[in-house]
């Protein structure tokens, strides 16, 4: 799962930030070429995007991407809004209990202020491994972070080749990720408390897990308008990774007997907004071409609060009555294995436990 919502602050900060106008700011971005050529080079960048002074987002664009990455991004987000559109009992096959569903299919089991979330529907995997290599009890205590990848049937009807474009994008965010992770080490470590950490290695492939996003589009009495919550579709929360790495998402219209039709964002509020360290409320535009990624509170737990996880949220914004606009989108939650220690009290693995245990209603193994 990989996200943590702000429970004990949200319900005040979206009260706080609700008559507040958002600020608009530019996201420091860096060259996919330089990140690969010369990461030395961009330890300034990093640090003005992850750094602990007022206006840093924590989160950073990467651009100039190979020309494979639109193509993986635009065939996956597509196959997001069909899975979404299967009959109950198809997506009913890929629901998986077990690991809190925390792998497959799951709509409206996650807790997301304070009610289960219905506005959104999640498929998750790890992209890297479809099976995790692991001793089996450590599998048995951690279901929801060492778990089976679970698959689409390879002939399901309109979902044609979902593992195989799962897979193609999950691994692209995942290798971009690690080269970043790379270049973050010489502006990190001045921050770690345990020097004999490094970034590279705090990212694991056995505990990567990605989530693709459906959104749906909000009903008749959902809050839509542009003095509606700031967090109407999706709530304010941390990531509880060490890095994440996040696509664009895509605006779909739905029309009776039509294929989805893409469209630009329907409202100029909506989308994602990141509280900066200094408290302001900031929308943040992730372009097409590019990827973002944000620190996660595995980051902030790693250098004992020194970084920190940013609180996001998604906002519908005005939509326009009657209109059916779906949101599309894909995130990559990279993170350390369950035994790593992250802080004095906590590893890993017992620090997600306590967060899958807010989310969810069941108690985690």
């Amino acid at each position: 799962m990989a996200r943590r919502v702000l429970f004990r602050s949200m319900t005040s900060l979206t009260h706080t930030l609700q008559g507040s106008p958002a600020m608009s700011t530019d996201v420091v971005s860096i060259s996919y070429q330089t990140l690969i050529s010369s990461p030395s080079s961009l330890e300034a960048s990093i640090e003005e995007a992850f750094g602990s002074h007022p206006q840093a987002l924590g989160i950073i664009l990467v651009k100039d991407l190979p020309p494979v990455y639109p193509v993986y991004r635009e065939r996956l987000l597509k196959l997001a809004y069909k899975f979404a559109h299967l009959d109950e009992n198809v997506k009913n096959k890929y629901v998986d209990p077990g690991s809190l569903y925390s792998y497959g299919w799951s709509h409206g089991k996650e807790i997301m202020n304070g009610r289960p979330d219905t506005l959104k529907g999640s498929y998750y995997a790890n992209p890297v491994v479809d099976v995790p290599n692991v001793k089996p009890a450590v599998k048995a205590a951690y279901p929801p972070i060492y778990g089976d990848n679970i698959w689409p049937d390879k002939n399901e009807i309109s979902v044609e080749g979902f593992e195989e474009a799962f897979k193609n994008l999950g691994r692209f965010v995942f290798d971009v990720g690690r080269q970043l992770g790379s270049a973050c080490q010489p502006f990190v470590s001045k921050y770690l408390t345990d020097v004999s950490l490094s970034v590279p290695e705090l990212i694991s492939t056995q505990t990567a897990k990605a989530r693709l996003l459906h959104y749906f589009p909000p009903s008749g009495d959902s809050p839509t308008a542009e003095g509606g919550p700031i967090d109407s579709w999706c709530g304010f929360h941390k990531d509880h990774s060490l890095l994440t790495g996040l696509c664009s998402a895509i605006f779909l219209r739905e029309e009776a007997g039509k294929e989805p039709t893409a469209i630009p964002s329907p409202s100029p509020t909506s989308g994602l907004y990141i509280k900066t360290r200094g408290g302001d409320l900031t929308k943040v535009s992730i372009p097409p071409d590019c990827l973002a990624f944000q620190t996660g509170e595995t980051l902030e737990l790693v250098t004992a609060g020194k970084l920190r996880a940013t609180p996001h949220c998604v906002r519908v914004g005005q939509t326009g009555v009657g209109a059916k606009i779906s949101r599309e989108t894909f995130a990559l939650f990279m993170q350390p294995d369950t035994h790593q220690r992250i802080s004095e009290s906590d590893t890993f693995g017992s620090f997600s436990k306590k967060v899958l245990e807010e989310h969810y209603e069941a108690r985690v193994i």
